[in-house]
């Protein structure tokens, strides 16, 4: 046995790693500096340092290799596995597991040699040899490099005492059982694998890692499910450049981004500190290089559920889906394999204004299969179509005529749609909206939400329509306004508006009546109302006449008082003298106010034969002229200062002659009546002249 253990390959340094490749690849000895290859039968097992050759050994001597560079020296337990380069893992395997791998017919000839005497002569074995040999056997089994199991007999401040079957008891860092808020998981008689990474010497004890022993476990996982089509467990950990870093229990791995779902996400962090499957695309041990997909089993999930979707889909079906993706046309619904458009106007037999009012991405909803295009692999799916179409009994719940109530849910330029039901809308028109006000937009009246009560007007449920009315609810005010107002009565209300041909002055609500410009008074001459009435001023107007078919009411402010002009012939009548302020002087003649808005025009033909004193004059200065003509139906007076000057030099004239009539002769008389006779033919010339100017 002594001489089996001198025959040993004994490798030197815990971080050299012996790692069988894929199959068809060569099995190398990764320590530094040398290569250790499988050779054919027949062929020499070569040290792959330069310059040397590795040498048949003789029985009792050892067989090292070594390198020309340095020597392979032993870690101590402290040290861990450490990598030689980037990208690159030393593994540590035991000298067993070296073997293993070669083939027999290249086993050192030395070996053969040292088991070939005793079979020869075989020795007398004695108990204690027997002892001894079985001892040296568990030496031999458990190697440095090795993974090992053991129970957990004891802990320590420091460290975890394992036993794993050797004459000591193995130890592992206490650390390696610590979590991050420092609780210890080890319980003792707990079974463990650990990795033995050094022993002292016989009598020393075992250093192993527990961790360590992990890492080799996952390497292998991930190796068989890489060659074998396997799938592997991590958690996402951190977000990198161009992926995801995933952590396989030790082992850090990439997931590329366009490997983390079906299609590509541009939001990952949601994933972080989830824990997913995924499949191995590359694998690289000694770089260290692990890329990883779960695109590639959803993948493989969504065909397997795209086949039974497609075995059992037809129209008319009911499926439930996940609301996948919503856009302003509609919804696409995973329904397993495949997507279906939930188009907008199939959502809802009422008004929708957008798809992400009723759903949210990720939403699982019922709807049901309109139609199926297996070639193109098309499905349209219907939500409202699961409820019955509410305008078949329209008829029944809103007949002409009935009082319904509704909401307001739009507003629109020419009038309301108001919602009675569920999918069941009516259109209020701008036009009947109110008796009496002149309504521009909706929005005057009503907001979007209010409750309303209107009328039912018109029913087409064929073409799903109903028009409603909000003023019939309450009666025309203008079918009862002529009783309330008759014609000729007297309305007292307040100005609410002055326009350049009249004033509007409120009656009832929404009911306005107009005062014409022409109706405002009788004398009074303006230019506009304004300058006579101001807006919200209260005033008294009698009622002319009342339009109801056209809504129209009519008052007068005038008809309060008689009209002057109807009496102005008694008032001034022919020949009649009167007097008043001057109140516009024109090319034409002059105006005088003969009474509070009544004017006379004097006529530049009637003015004063003094034509000094006819231009002296001044507008308020006040004159005298005589009425020469008068008419109430045209509303005008004619005056004259000649006509009035010539009567007064006719009557002073005569009451001369008249004082002097008892001092003349008869010669006097004569010479008296023939002048009298000559000034009466030239006042009748006069008069002729002054009628044919007028």
């Amino acid at each position: 046995m002594a001489s089996l253990e001198k025959n040993e390959l004994i490798t030197h340094s815990s971080t050299a790693e012996l790692e069988t490749s894929s199959p068809g690849e060569e099995i190398e000895a990764q320590s530094p500096g040398e290569e250790l290859e499988t050779q054919s039968p027949g062929e020499e097992l070569e040290a792959q340092s330069p310059g040397e050759e590795l040498e048949t050994p003789s029985p009792g001597e050892e067989v090292q290799i070594s390198s020309p560079v340095e020597e392979l020296e032993a870690q101590s337990p402290e040290e861990e596995v450490e990598i030689s380069s980037p990208g690159e893992e030393l593994e540590a395997q035991s000298l067993g597991e070296e073997l293993e791998d070669l083939p027999q017919e290249e086993e050192a000839p030395a070996l053969a040699a040292s088991q070939a005497a005793p079979e020869e002569t075989p020795p007398e074995v004695s108990d204690e040899d027997e002892m001894s040999e079985l001892y040296e056997e568990s030496l031999r089994r458990v190697q440095e490099g090795e993974v090992v199991k053991g129970r957990i007999v004891s802990i320590t401040k420091d460290f975890v005492m394992v036993d794993i079957g050797y004459k000591s008891e193995g130890q592992i860092p206490i650390h390696e059982f610590t979590t991050p808020e420092g609780e210890v998981t080890a319980q003792v008689g707990d079974q463990v694998e650990a990795l033995l990474e050094s022993r002292e010497d016989e009598e020393g004890p075992l250093m192993l890692s527990k961790n360590k022993a992990s890492k080799i476990k996952i390497w292998e996982e991930i190796s068989y499910a890489y060659h074998n089509d396997g799938v592997v467990e991590g958690t996402v950990v951190a977000k990198v450049k161009g992926g995801l870093s995933v952590d396989l229990g030790g082992v850090l791995a990439f997931l590329p981004g366009s490997q983390v779902d079906l299609v590509p996400v541009r939001h990952t962090d949601h994933l972080i500190s989830q824990r997913l499957t995924f499949n191995v695309l590359k694998f690289n041990r000694k770089r260290r290089n692990v890329v990883l997909s779960r695109r590639t089993l959803l993948e493989k999930a969504k065909d397997e559920a795209k086949a039974t979707l497609l075995a059992t889909l037809e129209e008319d079906k009911v499926v439930e889906g996940v609301v996948k993706n919503i856009t302003d046309y509609g919804i696409f619904v995973d329904l397993g394999g495949l997507d279906g458009l939930l188009h907008i106007t199939d959502l809802s037999y009422g008004r929708i204004r957008h798809p992400s009012d009723l759903f949210k991405v990720g939403d699982t909803i019922s709807v049901k299969v309109l139609s199926f295009d297996r070639e193109k692999e098309r499905i349209s799916l219907g939500l409202k179509q699961l409820t019955p179409d509410p305008w078949t009994t329209v008829g029944e719940k809103f007949p002409l005529g009935a009082r319904v109530t509704g909401r307001v849910v739009s507003l629109t330029d020419y009038g309301a749609f108001i919602e009675l039901e569920a999918g069941v809308e009516g259109l209020i028109h701008i036009s009947e909206m109110s008796w009496t006000r002149k309504i521009r937009h909706p929005s005057q009246i009503l907001t979007v939400n209010d409750e309303v009560e209107t009328v039912v007007l018109e029913l087409e449920p064929q073409r799903k329509r109903i028009s409603l009315s909000l003023k019939q609810v309450n009666p025309n005010p203008w079918e009862v306004i002529g009783e309330k107002y008759p014609v000729g009565s007297v309305i007292e209300g307040k100005i609410k508006n002055i326009t350049d041909f009249g004033i509007f002055i409120g009656i009832d609500e929404g009911i306005d009546g107009l005062v014409h410009i022409s109706d405002i008074s009788w004398t009074k001459r303006f230019k506009h109302p304004s300058e006579l009435y101001k807006k919200g001023q209260v005033i008294q107007a009698k009622v002319l006449y009342i339009d109801k078919e056209n809504e129209r009411f009519s008052l007068s402010i005038k008809e309060l008082i008689p009209n002057p002009w109807q009496s102005i012939e008694e008032r001034f009548p022919l020949n009649a003298v009167v007097s008043g302020p001057i109140t516009n002087i024109t090319d034409f003649g002059l105006f005088v106010e003969v009474e509070e808005g009544i004017e006379g025009l004097v006529h530049i033909s009637e003015l004063s034969r003094n034509k000094e004193k006819m231009a002296a004059l001044k507008v308020g200065e006040v004159i005298q002229a005589k009425v020469i003509h008068s008419s109430p139906t045209d509303r005008r007076i004619g005056l004259s200062i000649r006509r009035m000057e010539t009567e007064e030099e006719q009557k002073n004239y005569r009451d001369y002659l008249k004082s002097h009539h008892e001092a003349t002769s008869n010669l006097g008389e004569i010479l008296r009546e023939t002048l009298e006779e000559s000034e009466l033919r030239k006042l009748a010339n006069n008069k002729v002249d002054d009628l044919n100017e007028l």
